[in-house]
């Protein structure tokens, strides 16, 4: 995890993310109005977060403390007012990224379960 700064895992992972709330939603409607609520509401900075918190049992310790690093991230002084949400928003997409990169495999396997249990 030396080479990317949690960060950039971050970034990729919202990148990562907003793609696959995409190819999700644009099976629900042919209204671009309609699209576009359904997926701001799931790429939302309390939606992320919630889905970290629901995801919890299904850590690995080393993901957990990867969580808690990112979390530790300074917040940009514009999202103070969600500082909580944002942080876990960050956590959650730091781990997105970082799936992504390193383990596709478990990406895959996050996503299913996120998608079974929380997007249905």
């Amino acid at each position: 995890m030396d080479d990317i700064n949690l960060r950039n895992y971050a970034y990729l992972g919202d990148a990562v993310w907003e793609l696959f709330i995409r190819e999700k939603t644009i099976l629900q409607t042919n209204n671009s109005k309609k699209l576009h609520k359904i997926t701001t509401e799931l790429v939302k900075t309390d939606f992320q977060s919630n889905l970290l918190h629901n995801l919890g049992d299904y850590l690995t310790e080393e993901e957990q403390e990867i969580v808690r690093k990112a979390r530790n991230l300074p917040i940009p002084v514009g999202r103070r007012h969600i500082q909580t949400q944002y942080r876990q928003a960050t956590a959650f997409e730091t781990l997105i990224g970082l799936w992504y990169t390193k383990d596709k495999s478990r990406l895959d396997f996050v996503l299913k379960i996120i998608e079974t249990e929380w997007l249905n």
